[in-house]
């Protein structure tokens, strides 16, 4: 598969494409911890079959010191007994958060309170830019076909 659209990081990068790169390099920098923020943009990649953020997030997880298992198991997340309690308010409310068609009201109160309990509010507000930032660069990635597999962590920060 090739891609319609050709994007790069380097000099000859579109300027809208190098101030997205600066925001998603902000919200590296956040207050979430870097597992959370991997499992969520994976959740969301998973969600919006977007196979080379799928490609990114699952490397950046696992050079992050993720186990395979968890890993692996970010698909059904709610079956599985290896993530902690924060990491499911962060998965249900991504969950939430991009499947917005599915929920006219976006996040539930009772998604919001159990996030609530175990992020503060800066982590909240990392949190919910995070799932928006994902779902732009799934769209992004799937309406121009980006190619899977070749990703190599750190490669875009």
């Amino acid at each position: 598969m090739d891609a319609r659209v050709t994007f790069t990081t380097g000099p000859d990068a579109p300027k809208s494409f190098k101030y997205l790169m600066a925001a998603g390099q902000a919200l590296k920098e956040g207050p979430l911890p870097t597992v959370t923020q991997e499992l969520v943009a994976l959740r969301v990649s998973q969600i919006n079959g977007c196979a080379v953020c799928i490609d990114m997030h699952t490397k950046e997880a696992t050079a992050a010191g993720e186990s395979a298992v968890r890993v692996h198991l970010v698909a059904a997340w709610r079956e599985a007994t290896v993530f902690t309690e924060a990491e499911r308010a962060a998965l249900e409310l991504a969950e939430e958060g991009t499947r917005v068609a599915d929920a006219a009201e976006g996040i539930s109160d009772a998604v919001w309170a159990r996030a609530a309990a175990h992020h503060d509010e800066e982590q909240l507000t990392a949190l919910v830019v995070l799932v928006s930032f994902m779902n732009m660069v799934n769209r992004l990635n799937v309406l121009t076909r980006q190619p899977a597999g070749d990703y190599e962590p750190g490669q875009y920060h």
